[in-house]
């Protein structure tokens, strides 16, 4: 139920707000947000039933290979996490989205239950299922204005660069079968890959570590994050909170034992992770576009979280995760409501905006403070959680990871010092307004129902920090079923407190200045875009030839059809004809025969009329020879006379 009732309800209004008429459309519309909020809820109440429950399932699907889902204690934790964040995104986007509703709503419940499958998923072949249509339901909705082809441009970069890496995905899976487990009786589990022989260990370590990689945005796949941003406010805040990026993170958590046993596959996760939180981290800073910036400071913070895996802190990068999850779709859903008010996304047009609207302004204030790690905030516990046993691993990779730290609350305070400071003079703050609408028109309002879910969320950013903290690692730790550890120390929790508030300070000096760094190279995602542009570019062109060279094959047996099928018309032509001389010939023939036939007739008469004719003479002449004298001079002087006549009448002509 918790995966196919978002799943169905999703499908349902898609097609509704799609394929149907007017009328149709309009009424899906309608109905849209409320039987969306009212799934989500739905998912919510089923997520914590099965927290509790701790259920698990199985189905036949292919030979030694079933679709498995269940809950542990990891999976009961994300699936709470995920499903609150989706009901206070759809609470949000109920007051944000204005057209296509029906679709809009559909779309986001097929990707809950595609992350709800992912979370769930215990076999690699219901992972599998899971990752694309998690994957195919994203590209959807970053490119959900289809007219606008940046915008479904952005979504083709997204899909192939996430593509890319889900191949990974497919190599473990060959190696797991190649590796025995497909005849082992354990039907490709997750929790066995362990156990693989080492090679093919090797091989399926591999190929989940890139597959996680690129969806959790990175290096060097942390381009389609910035590309993403073209997709609706909302979708940003559930795709780079707790869904999409959060589940690559989430998959290197879930098989941390195979990485571990590899060795090299947990070293690079760790060293990969907290290059990315350095690196983005960098990136982030020098933006000058609030949701590009939100957006690379998503995969530094993941970076965290990949860590996390990489150092076997599974339980720190649990916290991790949760809280990111909170106070990222918190700044995301306040980035859209500030772009639907004021109408642009530009720090140089949000200058003040924290004013405008006291109760977006205070929860800003608290997303950019839990961002920034300030104690006692969410992701300053967290982030030491982790950092705790980087350090018991690596001095190196705690100094790059307490960096990545500092960088965190350089960017978030180049966020909270631009909202919060006022323009001074009106000269100022009609260059300000000047830059208002520069993307669409602003409506000038942020609806109350789409402040609700800011207050929630603003105070998770506050409330998750006890995840991190020394006596509530434990008992997570417990409910993961991880090895309780002793947790960050106080001097360690002070230490990061320390650097976030001295980063944050140094920021609000630079940026009052005019002197904080923006480096071109830094603002460009350190020349990530051209070069995943470039290969999107060229895999699109490689699909175009695939694709007319497809055609090509399609086309030739046609012609060649054609030909047979012409030469056979040539050659039936010309049997029919010699079949028609062949019927002329014999109708000739026939016409002779009958002829000939007439002919010898006419031939046979006249020969037994001349027979008769003769043997009527001969009976005449028979008549005459009676043996009687008298009879032959009788016919004598007849002759005779007849002679005498015959003269007389000549010799008087004459």
């Amino acid at each position: 139920m918790l995966v196919l009732g978002p799943a169905a309800v999703g499908t349902l209004l898609a097609f509704a707000g799609t394929t149907g008429g007017r009328r149709t459309r309009a009424a899906a519309d309608r109905a849209a947000f409320p039987l969306a909020v009212a799934t989500a809820a739905a998912v919510l109440g089923l997520a914590g039933v099965v927290a509790a429950t701790r259920p698990s399932a199985s189905a036949r699907f292919l030979a030694g290979a079933p679709l498995g889902l269940g809950v542990d204690g990891l999976a009961a934790v994300v699936l709470v996490a995920v499903a609150a964040v989706v009901l206070l995104v759809l609470v949000f986007a109920a007051a944000d989205v204005r057209e296509a509703r029906a679709r809009f709503a559909g779309l986001m419940l097929l990707f809950t239950a595609a992350v709800a499958l992912t979370v769930t998923a215990t076999t690699l072949p219901a992972l599998l299922l899971a990752w694309e249509v998690m994957g195919a339901a994203s590209y959807a909705l970053v490119g959900f204005w289809w007219r606008d082809e940046t915008r479904v441009g952005a979504g083709t970069t997204a899909f192939l660069t996430t593509r890319a890496g889900d191949l990974g995905l497919y190599l473990a899976v060959a190696g797991a079968v190649g590796g025995g487990l497909l005849g082992s009786g354990t039907g490709l589990r997750v929790a066995d890959l362990a156990a693989l022989p080492p090679g093919w260990r090797d091989v399926v370590a591999g190929g989940l570590l890139v597959a996680a990689l690129g969806k959790a945005a990175q290096l060097p796949f942390s381009w389609w994050l910035s590309r993403a941003m073209e997709g609706p406010s909302p979708v940003s805040a559930l795709l780079h909170s707790a869904a999409m990026v959060a589940m690559g993170g989430y998959l290197l958590l879930r098989v941390e034992p195979l990485l571990a046993a590899t060795g090299w596959a947990a070293t690079a996760a760790a060293w990969v992770g907290a290059v990315t939180a350095v690196a983005l981290g960098v990136v982030a800073l020098a933006q000058r576009d609030l949701k590009q910036l939100l957006a690379a400071s998503t995969a530094a913070q993941l970076g965290f979280v990949v860590l996390a895996a990489g150092v076997g802190a599974v339980t720190g990068g649990t916290a991790q995760l949760v809280a990111h999850a909170g106070v990222k779709a918190l700044l995301f859903l306040v980035a859209g409501a500030w772009l639907t008010a004021l109408g642009t996304k530009r720090l140089a047009g949000l200058r003040g905006a924290a004013g405008i609207w006291p109760l977006v302004g205070g929860a800003v204030i608290m997303g950019g403070l839990a961002l920034a790690g300030v104690p006692p905030f969410a992701l300053w516990s967290t982030k030491d959680a982790v950092l705790h046993v980087a350090l018991e691993t690596s001095p190196a990779l705690y100094a790059v990871g307490l960096l990545g730290a500092a960088l965190s609350a350089a960017y978030a305070g180049k966020v909270l010092v631009v909202v919060l400071r006022r323009p001074h003079g009106a000269e100022q703050a009609d260059q300000v307004c000047d830059v208002w609408d520069d993307e669409q028109p602003g409506t000038r309002e942020v609806p109350r129902l789409a402040q609700a879910p800011l207050v929630v969320l603003a105070l998770a950013a506050l409330g998750l920090a006890v995840l991190g903290l020394p006596p509530e690692v434990g008992r997570l730790a417990g409910v993961l079923g991880q090895e309780a550890g002793a947790g960050a120390g106080a001097l360690e929790l002070a230490v990061s407190g320390v650097v976030a508030v001295a980063a944050l300070a140094a920021v609000v000096v630079a940026v009052r200045a005019d002197r904080l760094p923006e480096p071109a190279w830094a603002r460009a995602w350190l020349g990530l875009g051209a070069a995943t542009d470039a290969v999107v570019r060229a895999t699109l062109r490689a699909a175009e030839a695939a694709a007319r060279a497809d055609d090509g094959l399609g086309r030739a047996p046609a012609a060649l059809a054609r030909g047979v099928v012409g030469t056979a018309g040539g050659v039936g032509a010309l049997d029919d004809g010699l079949d028609r001389g062949v019927r002329g010939a014999v109708r000739g023939t026939g016409g002779l025969a009958g002829l000939t036939t007439r002919l010898d007739r006419g031939v046979d008469a006249a020969v037994h009329g001349v027979a008769g004719g003769a043997r009527r003479l001969g009976a005449v002449a028979r008549s005459s020879q009676s043996g009687q004298l008298h009879t032959y001079y009788l016919q004598a002087v007849v002759v005779l006379g007849a002679g005498g006549l015959a003269f007389v009448l000549y010799v008087s002509l004459r």
